[in-house]
């Protein structure tokens, strides 16, 4: 199961909870940064483009804990950055171990097999480690030569010693489905529990600005990807997100679905736009004006975002917001489809990969006024 049993309960039982008590807007996964610096200069990224002073800057355990607790979702997730160039990176997921959250510590790789022994299996920690496609394709992504090989030997690594390992890749337009599907391969022959994959957002501080996925070619990449799949295959994804990524789906984002709090506080309105910050969890949800987000609002911000950052919580929302979608979800899981679709093959088949252009390393405020970091 691409899920733990565990894992699927905790998190039913939550949002069912939040439906009896009538909440229409809840935390599902809380997107915790505590720091934004990396030993990357992803191209597609707007998160390490900040001046060295606030790359530097960083949450305590004690602050992690506290926004953890005040938020009371069961999964968090743990983005940055580089959460393994934290110093204190052991320490924070302990904690959240010891409180019983489903931690998914997302990772580059680079530094995973070194520090691999800082950390206890638990079937509350997955590291997610970010591997955007096969070799090539995850070089260019990251603008790093080998960067495809450590994250590789840092998963092997990571499963051999026993860590529930997922992956989560990001795709962006020129991505080759036929590519994609044979990086499923190789990262099932890994031996990743699931894996996450998603269009990425267009961050308007990212250095890259012209490779960002329209939804229209979203779902067609997404089809091609998705359809005729092998039974091999697992997801750390719901089965209707997935379907909402192959235009089988239309759901509205739940920006409130997936809170993020960093060295700035909690971030209005959700993980991927900076529209200011909240001091507290409490002051998020009531002064944000959810109205102006998402692809209904006309906010050209969001005209295009199909991230699952913003739509796998509507997606979970609808599965336990009505008889027909709890149904619907059920046969999803009880019977699995692989989503036999001739057209999709065809595409498959017809599909030309995008010409590579030269490799070339971003450079950003990390790369110029950090001190160099170990295994970078």
């Amino acid at each position: 199961m691409a899920v733990p049993i565990s894992q699927a309960w905790t998190v039913a039982t939550y949002v069912l909870k939040q439906k009896l008590k009538g909440q229409k807007r809840y935390p599902l996964v809380l997107m915790l940064e505590p720091l934004f610096r990396c030993n990357l200069a992803c191209a597609g990224c707007g998160k390490i483009q900040y001046p060295a002073h606030i790359l530097k800057s960083e949450l305590s355990p004690e602050e992690c804990f506290r926004a953890v607790e005040e938020c009371g979702t069961p999964m968090v997730s743990i983005p940055g950055g580089e959460p393994l160039l934290h110093p204190q990176m052991p320490e924070i997921v302990a904690g959240l171990v010891a409180r019983k959250k489903y931690v998914y510590m997302c990772t580059n790789a680079l530094l995973l097999k070194e520090k691999l022994h800082l950390f206890k299996p638990s079937k509350y920690l997955s590291f997610s480690v970010h591997v955007d496609g096969e070799k090539e394709h995850h070089d260019f992504s990251v603008c790093r030569e080998g960067g495809h090989d450590i994250a590789m030997e840092g998963i092997r690594a990571a499963v051999a010693a026993g860590f529930r390992v997922t992956t989560n890749t990001t795709l962006f337009d020129g991505a080759d489905p036929n590519s994609v599907r044979r990086h499923f391969d190789q990262l099932m022959e890994a031996g990743v529990e699931s894996m996450m994959v998603s269009p990425g957002y267009t961050y308007d501080k990212a250095p890259d600005q012209n490779h960002f996925l329209g939804k229209a070619k979203s779902r067609k990449l997404f089809r091609a990807i998705l359809s005729n799949r092998k039974k091999a295959w697992e997801f750390n994804t719901h089965p209707l997100f997935a379907e909402f990524l192959m235009g089988k789906q239309n759901f509205e984002c739940t920006p409130w679905g997936m809170p993020t709090f960093s060295i700035f506080g909690w971030q209005k309105p959700c993980y991927l736009l900076q529209d200011g910050y909240a001091d507290s969890f409490t002051e998020l949800m009531e002064t944000t004006n959810w109205d102006n987000y998402g692809a209904k609002s006309g906010n050209p911000q969001c005209a295009n975002c199909m991230v699952h950052s913003g739509h796998e919580a509507s997606a979970v929302d609808y599965n336990f917001g009505s008889l027909k979608g709890f149904l619907l979800t059920a046969k999803k899981y009880m019977s699995p489809s692989l989503y036999p679709d001739v057209e999709a093959e065809k595409l498959l088949n017809e599909w030309k990969p995008a010409h590579a252009m030269p490799l070339v390393q971003i450079e950003s405020a990390t790369n110029n006024q950090l001190e160099p970091v170990s295994g970078d």
